[in-house]
């Protein structure tokens, strides 16, 4: 029979057996260890990345780069069912963002292009993108335009088909997050999971020493 200390003990053990699991499973979300979409090495990516002017649609109309001279513009490719990399990256860019200047950010905008049309339209994407923050705008538009400009920008993807995921159809592609400058010029390109405080420096290099 089980005393009522042992039976403290037993709770006591399944608590912490549960929190671990649960920081494991956090961890493994947010941290970036590569999932099935994470294969960039066997991905064909385009190169070098030329960048250049692209107009993709938004919730709120078409959304045309060049408009946006004036501004350092971020740019990355990738999909609202990604289970693990896309969040990772955007959580990293999202807090870059809340490190700036509020003068330096209100001339910094993310576009988040969707390689997924088919299941990301524009409604879509904006509820995505607003759990992050408010100056990353969803983007996306016909499978040729896609294809069209993540090859100037040196950015691959390719739908793989898995019954067993939760998430249905995944999509493997690379991570990247490219740096246009206030002349809509692609300076930089930034790896997966990037820090914040490099996303920042990435950001006020594309500014010049006038910001």
């Amino acid at each position: 029979m089980q005393t009522r200390e042992n039976r403290i003990s037993i709770i006591g053990q399944s608590l912490l057996l549960v929190v671990a699991t649960l920081l494991i499973g956090f961890l493994f979300h947010w941290s970036g260890i590569p999932g099935p979409d994470a294969d960039q090495a066997s991905l064909e990516l385009s190169a070098p990345p030329v960048g250049g002017d692209f107009t993709l649609d938004s919730a709120t109309g078409p959304v045309r780069l060049s408009n946006l001279r004036g501004q350092v513009v971020l740019v990355y490719f990738g999909y609202t069912f990604c289970p693990d990399i896309c969040p990772t990256n955007l959580v990293q860019i999202a807090e870059a963002l809340r490190s700036l200047q509020p003068s330096e950010l209100e001339r910094t905008r993310v576009l988040f292009i969707s390689v997924d049309p088919e299941r990301d339209d524009p409604g879509r994407l904006a509820g995505y993108v607003a759990y992050f923050h408010p100056n990353i705008l969803g983007l996306t538009g016909t499978p040729e335009q896609l294809a069209e400009i993540a090859k100037r920008y040196g950015a691959a993807y390719r739908r793989v088909a898995d019954s067993d995921s939760a998430f249905g159809d995944l999509i493997d592609h690379s991570a990247f997050t490219y740096v246009i400058d206030p002349n809509g010029r692609l300076v930089e390109t930034l790896g997966h999971a990037s820090p914040p405080e490099t996303i920042r420096a990435a950001i006020r290099r594309a500014f010049g020493p006038e910001s």
